[in-house]
Parts: structure tokens; C-alpha cells; sequence
């Protein structure tokens, strides 16, 4: 499903005020949402939700949980409840579960096009999940807003200029779901008309990032566990990498990336060098 003039261009103007390729932003966009921005509920156009019932479970007191299972709101595990398929549905499902704690359903929903869950409201800088819902409820622009606050917050600017599509769906999406939502992204990208970075246009520095693997990022993790880092050595550049990396880099007073590229990756192996000779 294809988004109308006025989502396409509330995309393409919110991506160019931030710097950010368009096309790249639209694809990321277009996949979150299945290309839909609005579904009318009760007569009025309101944003695409998806409420989690084990994320109600968790944001509701101790005291109201009986309750939320009881009325078959909230549950202990994803998967418990199946999601309704309608979005009339779904706002029933937050209607009700607000009647138990309002603050609570609002946290438990995702939110938009960007599909931003609800508990990362305080993290995004919004006084509560309601606050997040009505931003998200107002328009468009509001949905974008919750979207490019996530990708900010979340380190992910820089993955989405490079179109790294893998490194982008491991921290948006989640790491078991990396596969799915990149050859989507890909895909919508290239429909889009998007074309892939020159080289000299991402800097010299894009070697190792999130979503790398192999023998390369189990090589920097150990040198990085060499230098007093709390990694596993398992050859996939996850979070965890990425936190290190920037750590290294901030105390190296190199440019704090979170991506190992060759004065990253020549500064460790000076150090790991000068460490070794100690030991000679």
C-alpha cells in the first residue's frame, strides 16, 4: 500500500530538514508502517496501533495484574493473546485495558508509523505514554516525530545514511528479527528509486559496525576485552560491541561512532601492541 501525497511529503520534508537521505527514510518508513499511515476508528482518522498485552502486564502495579489477565488484557509472555486483526479492535483493546491503568495502556502500545512503543516515552523526552499517544494522534508530523527521536535516541543515524540496512533493523527491530525487516527495507529502498553511498561518501572510517559478523568483529571484541572491556567474543557486532567501541573512542578522544573503522582499529592495535611489548 502506497501513502498518499501529503505522508509522502511530510516524509521527504521531515528527512531533508534532518540531513537525512529520503528515500532511505521513506523505505524505513514504508516497511514500520505497511505503507499506512491513518485508519478511521469511530469516524475519525487516528494512527495505527498495536497493543501488547505482556508489555501491559509489566507496566501495570503488582496489585491490577489479576485484573488485566482476568479480562484478557494481560498476560505474562508475548504470544499469550493473539493480536486482534482490525485496528477498531485494537483501540477496544486500549479503551479497556485504560479502565484498569490508563498510564499503564498508553505504555503498552505501539505508536504510529513508526510503530514507537509507549514505555519508551520518558526515554524519548515526553512527560508521559499518553503524551507520546496524543503527539502521535495529532498528525503525520507527530507520528515522524516519535520515529526520528527513537532512530536518534537509539544511535541509528548513522546506519540510515549509509543504508545499512542490517545494522539499522538490528537495533529498530531486534536482533532475531535482522533478516525480515532489512530485505524488506532493501527492497523498499530500491523500489524507491534509492541508490547505495559512493564510498567516499561514507568516510574511510566504515569498516565495522552493527550487524557486521565474522572473524574481523571477533578480533576486535578480544582486543577490546584486551583493553579491559566486558565483551563475549562471538563474532556479531551487536549493542553491546557497539557501547564498547564508543567507550574506547571517547576515552581515545576519537570521534564517538560506535562504528571501527581504521583510527579505531589502528588506535587498539597500537595499544594492544604497546601492551604486549610490556609483557617482552
Amino acid at each position: 500500500m502506497a501513502f498518499d501525497d501529503k505522508v509522502k511529503q511530510a516524509i521527504t520534508k521531515k528527512a531533508e530538514e534532518l540531513g537525512w537521505p529520503a528515500q532511505a527514510f521513506a523505505a524505513v518508513v514504508e516497511v514500520e508502517s505497511g505503507g499506512k499511515a491513518f485508519e478511521t476508528v469511530t469516524g475519525k482518522p487516528m494512527p495505527l496501533i498495536l497493543f501488547e498485552p505482556h508489555v501491559f502486564h509489566r507496566c501495570l502495579p503488582q496489585s491490577l495484574r489479576p485484573e488485566g489477565r482476568r479480562r484478557n488484557l494481560a498476560c505474562r509472555k508475548w504470544g499469550e493473546i493473539p493480536y486482534p486483526k482490525s485496528q477498531s479492535a485494537r483501540y477496544g483493546q486500549l479503551d479497556r485495558a485504560r479502565t484498569i491503568d490508563s498510564e499503564a495502556a498508553f505504555k503498552a502500545c505501539s505508536w504510529g508509523v513508526g510503530q514507537v512503543l509507549g514505555e519508551n516515552a520518558e526515554w524519548l523526552g515526553y512527560p508521559s505514554a499518553q503524551a507520546l499517544a496524543e503527539r502521535a494522534m495529532e498528525s503525520i508530523e507527530g507520528q515522524l516525530e516519535l520515529m526520528v527521536k527513537f532512530i536518534q535516541k537509539r544511535g541509528l543515524v548513522d546506519e540510515l545514511k549509509a543504508r545499512d540496512w542490517r545494522g539499522f533493523a538490528r537495533l529498530y527491530n531486534g536482533g532475531g528479527q535482522v533478516d525480515f525487516y532489512s530485505s524488506r527495507m532493501a527492497a523498499a529502498y530500491k523500489r524507491l528509486g534509492g541508490k547505495m553511498p559512493e564510498a567516499s561518501d561514507l568516510g574511510d572510517d566504515v569498516i565495522l559496525r552493527i550487524g557486521s559478523r565474522g572473524l574481523s568483529v571477533s578480533e576486535l571484541q578480544q582486543n577490546l576485552r584486551g583493553l579491559g572491556f566486558h565483551l563475549f567474543v562471538d563474532g556479531d557486532f551487536g549493542p553491546a560491541t557497539k557501547a564498547a567501541v564508543i567507550q574506547f573512542q571517547q576515552q581515545q578522544g576519537l570521534t564517538a561512532d560506535g562504528i571501527a573503522g581504521p583510527a579505531t582499529l589502528g588506535r587498539i592495535e597500537a595499544l594492544m601492541g604497546r601492551d604486549r611489548a610490556e609483557y617482552l
